[in-house]
């Protein structure tokens, strides 16, 4: 039975970190002024030059050394841990800036402007067209 380790993918890994970070690889192309083919053909790729590797950490926002070791196990505790309240520390600021009632009844009454004025306009049509009819 062969024991050893596969090796990381590196490309699969920035794919990921990629991902997650809501980056398209043509946005992360222009930012390291390649194609988008070539972020692909990286992606792709087991292995990436040190320099190139640099450049693509700079631009997810991590550390090369974080793309080498990145594994999906590890991200998912990490982002856990924010929801986790049993460590006596909330990361995450669940509050919301505004108010949504407020957001859902400015809505309706912006809905409710309209239709009145969208009535109106069918009033006035109305009346329009019984003028002519009485001329």
């Amino acid at each position: 039975m062969n024991t050893t380790t596969k090796p990381k993918h590196i490309g699969r890994n920035i794919s990921r970190i990629r991902e997650l970070r809501g980056m398209k690889q043509e946005a992360l192309a222009m930012a390291i002024g390649v194609s988008q083919q070539t972020i692909s053909n990286i992606e792709g790729s087991e292995t990436v030059d040190e320099e190139k590797l640099q450049l693509i950490a700079k631009e997810l926002g991590v550390t090369a050394e974080a793309i080498k070791s990145f594994s999906e196990e590890a991200a998912i505790n990490f982002f856990n841990t924010f929801n986790d309240s049993s460590h006596g520390t909330n990361f995450l600021n669940n509050q919301c800036t505004f108010n949504p009632l407020d957001k859902v009844i400015a809505l309706y009454d912006e809905k409710e402007k309209l239709f009145e004025r969208l009535l109106q306009a069918e009033k006035d049509k109305v009346t329009y067209l019984e003028k002519l009819l009485n001329k």
